[in-house]
């Protein structure tokens, strides 16, 4: 059975959502419900559900800031076998979320949420199930296909709107200022080949320099303009011009190649569907 989770801060809308929901979806069940975007985060990583409907302006974290937290969530590597979730944005009338949605990045239900459209939602939410779990024929697991969450067109369309719901928000960085031996040094961004980090440090390289700095990816996928880079792991963000290769090692690994850097980066299975093309 299909699970999901809805949050809304307005109790009336969770109400009339999950009424809609249950004429044109009855065989979703709904396992939790959120009032603000950190519960949607917490209940997320506690139930895993394959769908999570987030209202875009939530007080304590917004909508779009929870999305990128439930982004960040273990996936298949880590936390037992889930898959992810597809995101759903519930909003009122906003023209450019809407315009931006229309995009096909995400989806969107408008409040209150209509049957025709929620319809045509669920109807390609099954879609994009189906595609996931579709054998590949040659007796071979398939890899799982790019979630929504995890793609460079998401990761953008969330900083934007993030921006638009917070103008006053901090400029994307432009340096790091990271531990280089016994000194601190200055790096560009835009030099750096890629990010990865363990569980205190994360390490900057960039064709000359490896430094050190005291910030995990989670954070910096919001810090940094992810129109430079892709996530390719839940702990590894690489420049995507520094991008040579990829290839696969006998465990059927996708391997990415950095120009600059002798290092092979693991794409984990949840953005294997990056580099499907190749």
């Amino acid at each position: 059975m299909t699970r999901a989770l809805i949050a809304d801060d307005e109790r009336l809308m969770r109400d009339q959502l999950r009424a809609r929901l249950k004429e044109v979806w009855p065989e979703l069940e709904i396992v939790a419900e959120a009032k603000n975007g950190q519960e949607a985060v917490a209940l997320t990583e506690q139930h895993h559900p394959d769908i999570v409907f987030l209202d875009i302006r939530m007080p304590v974290l917004t909508g779009v800031d929870a999305a990128r937290q439930i982004a960040q969530l273990p996936t298949y590597d880590e936390a037992e076998g889930w898959p992810g979730c597809e995101i759903v944005f519930i909003t009122a009338y906003d023209q450019y979320a809407v315009q931006a949605f229309e995009q096909g990045v995400v989806d969107y239900v408008l409040k209150p949420a209509e049957r025709e459209r929620l319809t045509l939602t669920v109807q390609r939410i099954k879609q994009r199930m189906a595609e996931r779990n579709r054998p590949t024929g040659d007796g071979d697991s398939a890899p799982a296909p790019l979630l929504p969450t995890h793609t460079p067109d998401m990761q953008q369309l969330l900083q934007r709107l993030a921006v638009q719901l917070n103008p006053s928000a901090t400029p994307k960085l432009q340096w790091i200022q990271a531990s280089v031996r016994q000194s601190i040094q200055m790096i560009p961004v835009e030099d750096v080949l890629f990010f990865i980090s363990d569980e205190k440090y994360t390490r900057v390289q960039t064709a000359t320099v490896e430094a050190l700095i005291r910030k995990p990816i989670k954070e910096l996928v919001e810090e940094i303009d992810m129109n430079l880079f892709w996530q390719i792991h839940r702990s590894t963000l690489v420049n995507i011009k520094a991008i040579s290769g990829v290839s696969r090692d006998e465990r059927g690994r996708q391997l990415v190649s950095v120009r600059g850097s002798t290092e092979k980066l693991e794409v984990s299975r949840s953005y294997t569907g990056l580099f499907k093309a190749m």
